[in-house]
């Protein structure tokens, strides 16, 4: 875990946190609120849920726009996947809008090639046909295989894919696949940043999240304990919940 130092001139944006705390949160790619269930059932009632409608935005412009409007004047951030990167993204242009910002499974550095590579042929794909809904290959690249066979984990995915649709995920594929890399961005952040991970996630690199923790001036690093692929939410709730609690206790704390 890396977890750098907090300097004084942070004190005056981290006390004024109010109790319980609002949480922002930003989903991923074809996800809604039930991403966040598990997530919410762990971490409890010390805390207020506001869900960030991603998959209501076609374009770019509408996704900056929605996070913008939907957040906090002064955020507690957490995004998941694409959510995470957008999150990044409203921060790095927003700064003075962050009280704290949670990223779990997603890197500065935006999507590897093989992985534009395989969005781009999904585009052409669903541009000609019509949307089946999340298959069985696409399920491997994104669980870990000790929950290949779990049906609340893979029931919810299949049911949000296949409730947002084709247009949803048209939309999230052909306007994010481009992704700047932010990561000479991080270190005039000046706001705490937690970083979860799992080695496990075969979209996400673990040297990717630790980069980004060595250029963050106020990085926490947690990669799980317990097995999970790119699903965090999904496949590890409770010590994401965890991670997130000891993150968001240090923050209201100022320590």
């Amino acid at each position: 875990m890396i977890d750098n130092a907090r300097p004084d001139s942070l004190q005056s944006i981290l006390m004024t946190s109010t109790f319980p705390l609002q949480l922002d949160l930003l989903p991923g790619t074809l996800c809604d609120e039930r991403m966040w269930t598990s997530l919410e059932q762990a971490l409890g009632d010390g805390y207020l849920y506001k869900h960030l409608p991603l998959h209501r935005s076609r374009t770019r412009a509408d996704m900056r726009e929605l996070i913008a409007t939907h957040s906090a004047p002064q955020s507690h951030l957490v995004g998941f996947s694409l959510g995470a990167y957008l999150a990044l993204e409203h921060a790095v242009h927003h700064p003075e809008r962050i009280a704290s910002l949670t990223l779990i499974a997603n890197s500065a550095r935006g999507l590897p090639p093989d992985e534009i590579a395989t969005r781009k042929r999904v585009i052409a794909m669903l541009e000609r046909n019509s949307y089946a809904g999340i298959t069985r290959q696409r399920l491997r690249e994104l669980l870990h295989p000790s929950h290949l066979d779990n049906a609340a984990i893979t029931g919810l995915i299949r049911a949000m894919a296949l409730d947002l649709g084709k247009d949803v995920l048209l939309a999230q594929f052909a306007q994010t696949f481009d992704r700047p890399d932010l990561m000479d961005r991080l270190p005039g952040l000046p706001f705490p940043v937690l970083i979860v991970g799992s080695a496990g996630d075969q979209l996400v690199a673990s040297g990717d999240l630790a980069a980004m923790a060595e250029q963050l001036p106020h990085a926490t690093l947690h990669l799980l304990q317990e097995p999970s692929g790119h699903m965090i939410p999904l496949e590890a709730p409770a010590e994401l919940a965890r991670a997130m609690q000891a993150f968001l206790n240090r923050v209201q704390s100022g320590a």
